[in-house]
């Protein structure tokens, strides 16, 4: 009986601690980089010009949200796959983060590999 009693608590705080742990699952989901982008869209097909005040507020959004290497995996990808759909204008997606000030850790390309994003 002693070692349950014993057992018990141990067993409590490792639960605990496993609770409390970062997980390292992305918790940004491509439905939120999709909302940060959507301003984005005309700028980065035409390509010409600054992006618009709203771009720039929802990629600085982006880069806020997504500061685990989960995240920005995550970001990556789901930008990587909308990148291929939309086929954005490489000098404007390439310029994005400059002209708005901030700084992601991939480029906005269908091309990018984004398993070395982190």
């Amino acid at each position: 009986m002693k070692t349950l009693e014993i057992a018990l608590p141990a067993v409590a705080t490792v639960m605990l601690l496993l609770l409390l742990a970062p997980a390292s699952e992305a918790v940004i989901t491509c439905s939120n980089v999709v909302n940060y982008l959507r301003p984005c869209v005309n700028y980065l097909v035409k390509g010409t010009g600054k992006p618009p005040a709203t771009c720039c507020s929802g990629a600085s959004a982006l880069a806020s949200a997504s500061s685990t290497s989960a995240d920005k995996r995550a970001a990556c990808d789901c930008i990587k796959t909308a990148a291929k759909k939309i086929n954005p204008n490489v000098q404007a997606a390439q310029a994005l983060p400059g002209n708005c000030g901030i700084s992601l850790p991939f480029t906005i390309s269908p091309n990018v590999d984004c398993s070395k994003v982190g």
